[in-house]
């Protein structure tokens, strides 16, 4: 099964890209101090008028869910959530804000399922991850879990799950079980890794994307997204496709 080709054999130039014509940002760390996201109501201000320059009308902030690192609850970031929304009105940055979350597939978070409260939205999808450092053992088990119950998962940035390069076969699973991908724009750039743009773009060339996302944490990652360029032929096909985002 070939799906993953070296696709960056030929040069091409490369041309901004607009991405206003996503509407909405289905993955964002903005609430400060909650997670690895923004550290202060000063970033969150920053990174919401980037956002607003970009072209985009809407984000669901997502902030990290993690039972060994970030233990937020619904209220913690609806707490959040209020907070940042009022400073962005105080500040007259017109971009609609609400809030899900990014959860952590780990040996916690299987048990939360159906017995307590999880953050969702749209049609009740729920953005989740996996480790950077290994694939998953028990993944099956959490989605089948989430499916179940009613949830729609969306796997965050597939791309970046390296270890999965030579064994795109789990790919097609996934997609077989009707799990939904959210690629990072940034891995397009390059920013995470030649790999991880590779993967991205072939992901992105099967068909495979539902979801475009910033998974935007900083400031820096701000200021490369208002240079976004990709090769032409990637641009292209980026931009005359349809996404969820766009359902929001």
């Amino acid at each position: 099964m070939s799906l993953f080709k070296n696709i960056f054999k030929k040069k091409e130039d490369l041309v901004p890209v607009d991405l206003s014509f996503l509407g909405t940002d289905i993955h964002s760390h903005l609430i400060p101090d909650i997670d690895d996201g923004a550290k202060a109501m000063g970033d969150s201000n920053a990174l919401a008028q980037g956002l607003v320059d970009l072209g985009y009308k809407k984000a669901i902030t997502t902030p990290h869910i993690m039972s060994d690192y970030y233990r937020n609850t619904p209220d913690i970031i609806r707490s959040g959530l209020a907070e940042i929304n009022q400073s962005f009105l105080k500040n007259n940055i017109s971009l609609e804000v609400n809030c899900a979350a990014e959860y952590y597939i780990d040996y916690d978070f299987v048990s939360k399922i159906g017995k307590e409260e999880l953050l969702t939205f749209g049609d009740n999808y729920i953005l989740v991850e996996f480790s950077f450092m290994q694939a998953p053992l028990s993944c099956n088990d959490a989605l089948f879990a989430l499916q179940t119950n009613g949830y729609k998962p969306v796997l965050a940035h597939p791309e970046r799950y390296i270890y999965w390069y030579k064994t795109p076969k789990v790919l097609f699973d996934l997609k077989e079980r009707d799990i939904l991908f959210q690629i990072n724009l940034l891995s397009l750039m390059g920013v995470y890794g030649v790999e991880s743009a590779i993967m991205g773009e072939t992901l992105i060339n099967n068909n495979f994307v539902e979801w475009l996302g910033t998974d935007l944490h900083n400031v820096s990652q701000m200021e490369m997204l208002k240079k976004y360029k990709l090769k032409e032929s990637l641009a292209e096909k980026l931009t005359n496709r349809s996404y969820l985002n766009q359902s929001l």
